[in-house]
This record gives C-alpha cells, sequence and structure tokens, in this order.
C-alpha cells in the first residue's frame, strides 16, 4: 500500500467482538433484553436528530466549502454512536459485535484528504443509514417492551392500588364491564391479574423480539463488513501462510539435499574415479573402492527416499491417510497408542497436512519431551479432521517462531485449519489441530 492511499484503520483490541461471547441466561436475559430494547429509543432519537440535522446543513451548503464539512461531521458523529451499539450488543445481547476497519488518509495527509477520507468509507455510510433507520426498529423495541412490562407490572399490583382509585359499581367503562363480567372491585381485580400473569408470562418472549428485531439490524449494518474483513484477512493469511511454508520446506529440502545426498554423490564420484585408475593398477584395492562406491550409493538412495517423505510419503499417497499415520506410529522410538477414523477419500491437502501433524508432533516428542508414552487421536467431526497428541513428557513446548511448531502451525494455516499447543511445566503436552474438509 503506498502512501498516498488510504489504509483501513485495525479495529482495537476492545472493539473486535471475541469469538464466543458469554450469553446472558434466565432472568438475566430477561434483564438484559429489557435494558437494551428500552433504551433503543432514547439512544436512536438524538442519533437520528443530529445526523439529519447535519446532513440537512451539508445539503443546503453544498455549493459552500461548510457543506463537505458537515457531511464529515454527520458521518463522525453516525460512527460514534454506531461504536457505542456495538458495545450495547456485545454487553447487553451478548452477540459478537466486531468493529469493521475503517478507511484512515496517511499521516503526511493534509487536512482536505483527512477530511474527505470517511467519506470514502462505504461502512461510514452504513453507519449513516444505521442512525436513520434504527429509530424505526428502536421505536418499535421501545414500545413493545414498555407496553409489556407496564402491563405486568400493573396487572399483578393492581389489587394493591385500586383501593386508592375511586370505583363507581354503574360505571361500565371499567375492564371488568366491557369484558362482560360484574362491574365489582374484586372481578375487576382478578381481571387486571389475570392480564398482569399473562403479560409476565409471555414478557421474556417479547422483550426477546424486540430486542432481536432491533439488534439483527444493528448487527446486520455495523458489523457485517467486519466479518467479511475478518474472512479476507484469514485467507490472506492463509496465502502467506502457504507461501511461508512451501518456501520453508524448499529452503530445508535444499539444505538436506546439499547436506546429505550432494555430497555423498561428490565422494561418489571421486570413488569411482579412484577405481578407475586403480583397475590396471591394483584390482583389488578397485575392489575395495568399488564395495565402498557401493555403499555410498545405498546410503544415498535411502536418504533421497527420506527425503522424499519430506515432499509427499509414497505410502500416504499410494494407500492412504490411516496407512500412513500407522507406519509413523509403528516407527516411533517413543510407544504410541493411536486411533484413526478416518474416510479413505480425503482432500490431498488435508491429507499431507494431517500426515505433517502428526510427524512433527512425534519427531518433537522423541526429541524433547522425555516422554515414556503418547497417544494419537485423528477423527473426522464437524465437517474437519481433528487431530490429538498427547504425550506425558516434560512439557514447556510453544509456537515459537523458529521451531518445528511455529513452521507446522503455518503449514496447518495454509489449509485454513487451527493449531493449538497447550504444554505447562511439567506436562503433559496436548497438541490439537482441526482441518476443514467440507462434508467428509
Amino acid at each position: 500500500m503506498t502512501a498516498t492511499e488510504p489504509r483501513p484503520v485495525p479495529a482495537s483490541s476492545a472493539a473486535a467482538a471475541p469469538r464466543s461471547v458469554e450469553r446472558p441466561r434466565g432472568l438475566r436475559r430477561v434483564l438484559y433484553d429489557s435494558g437494551y430494547a428500552l433504551s433503543a429509543f432514547p439512544i436512536a432519537l438524538p442519533a437520528f436528530v443530529v445526523v439529519v440535522v447535519d446532513l440537512a446543513l451539508g445539503v443546503g451548503l453544498t455549493v459552500l466549502i461548510g457543506g463537505l464539512l458537515m457531511f464529515w461531521v454527520a458521518v463522525n458523529v453516525a460512527r460514534g454512536f454506531a461504536r457505542f451499539e456495538r458495545i450495547r450488543l456485545r454487553g447487553l445481547l451478548g452477540k459478537p459485535a466486531p468493529t469493521p476497519a475503517y478507511l484512515c488518509a496517511p499521516d503526511d495527509a493534509g487536512f482536505w484528504r483527512k477530511a474527505l477520507t470517511p467519506l470514502r468509507d462505504a461502512q461510514s455510510w452504513l453507519d449513516v443509514v444505521w442512525c436513520l433507520v434504527g429509530l424505526v426498529t428502536g421505536t418499535v423495541a421501545f414500545a413493545l417492551a414498555a407496553a409489556w412490562w407496564a402491563a405486568a407490572l400493573a396487572g399483578l399490583t393492581y389489587w394493591f392500588w385500586q383501593q386508592f382509585l375511586p370505583f363507581d359499581p354503574d360505571d361500565q367503562t371499567t375492564l371488568a364491564a366491557l369484558l362482560g363480567f360484574d362491574n365489582t372491585r374484586t372481578t375487576d381485580s382478578l381481571v387486571q391479574l389475570v392480564l398482569g400473569v399473562v403479560a409476565l408470562l409471555s414478557l421474556p418472549f417479547v422483550v426477546r423480539f424486540a430486542a432481536t428485531l432491533h439488534g439483527s439490524l444493528a448487527s446486520v449494518l455495523l458489523s457485517s463488513r467486519a466479518e467479511l474483513q475478518q474472512e479476507v484477512r484469514r485467507a490472506e493469511g492463509g496465502r502467506e501462510a502457504a507461501r511461508a511454508a512451501e518456501a520453508g520446506s524448499l529452503r530445508r529440502l535444499e539444505r538436506d539435499i546439499h547436506d546429505g545426498p550432494q555430497q555423498r554423490l561428490v565422494r561418489l564420484q571421486m570413488d569411482l574415479g579412484r577405481v578407475r585408475r586403480q583397475l590396471t593398477e591394483d584390482p583389488a584395492l578397485a575392489g575395495a573402492a568399488l564395495d565402498s562406491a557401493l555403499e555410498q550409493a545405498r546410503e544415498t538412495v535411502a536418504e533421497l527416499r527420506s527425503l522424499s517423505r519430506g515432499i509427499a510419503p509414497p505410502l500416504l499417497v499410494d494407500r492412504g491417510l490411516a496407512a500412513a499415520l500407522g507406519e509413523l506410529t509403528v516407527r516411533a522410538s517413543v510407544p504410541v497408542e493411536a486411533t484413526v477414523d478416518v474416510p479413505d477419500q480425503l482432500p490431498p491437502h488435508v491429507e499431507t497436512a494431517v500426515y505433517f501433524v502428526v510427524a512433527e508432533a512425534l519427531t518433537n516428542v522423541a526429541k524433547h519431551s522425555g516422554a515414556t508414552r503418547t497417544t494419537v487421536g485423528v477423527w473426522t467431526e464437524g465437517g474437519g479432521v481433528h487431530v490429538r497428541v498427547e504425550d506425558d513428557g516434560v512439557g514447556g513446548a510453544a509456537l515459537d517462531k523458529g521451531s518445528g511448531l511455529a513452521g507446522l502451525e503455518q503449514r496447518v494455516r495454509a489449509a485454513d485449519g487451527r493449531l493449538e499447543v497447550t504444554s505447562p511445566a511439567g506436562g503433559p503436552t496436548v497438541l490439537r489441530a482441526w482441518l476443514p474438509v467440507g462434508d467428509a
């Protein structure tokens, strides 16, 4: 991104919603829904008035510079009310309400560039739309919540404060008389009590509907772009992780070939040249040199096979993931108890990622953990493959930069998956990975 382009403002850690938000339950949910619905109108009204006035002034002053300034004021006021509404969504409704990344002018931009950049941001105008249409849903939510709370409280307490009201037995406008009952204090009190009980029993559903009506519109207008931006960032992060993992694998493969097979082939070339000279001078010594050359050739082939497993294990390609994981557990230096339950056909990139998760985990167990037992579980659930590797070693493993686990995390992210490591001092170490496979 060049210095002259507007840049998105990253959502702050406080504003960015967590992946899972605790939702209120029971009575707390009723109170939170009621508070959200009852406060919707008092907040939506000033937002509507201020933004409409600023927009009207902006339209009226369009031919002057002041028009742009009034639009800028309207946009920034709408942003403030939108930010407050996201806080209400998270705090009162327990809904994830991430903050979108707003456009922001470069730090060295001039006054007018900084003033006009918010007007180019689509989310700024969605905030303005929210301030305008939020008054409608806010009014409905407030009216429903206020009416039901009033009916419930008034009906349940009518028997008490009825005694302070004048009563005329001939008055046919009381609620009991209108419903066809005898016009007495007792009858009127019972009718009000029944209505209060009905209102109280239906109150949780009504206030939930009112809060959902207002909150859903707020969530769509104020946070839907943030979710799309998060998906874009996740895709970009996965692409960068794939590039980094591929580059790291190529560098590692190049280094391994240079330090291993290449050196052996150079030595083999020298041995064969020496054999050629010795064939006429000392056939016995030439035979010994040939034996050495043959051994070098066998070791080179074995090392090349080992390196090929780091690219695409032949057993994984030929017989599938379950067989390849079985070979890994058999060859492991630490006893492994494995449970593998996966379909025969999985996407190749998922099979490869799962294989290397288990392979790297078992390698770390053998090298660093001091464990005596390891359990491996691989299964499909919820549209993805779950991997869990646990050992009883000393712990202390972490996804530090430069470690094997860091490279493994890049490989998992490249497949749109997640990798977590829990390894307190003293153990146990638990590695969990999840990779999506769609309908597998």
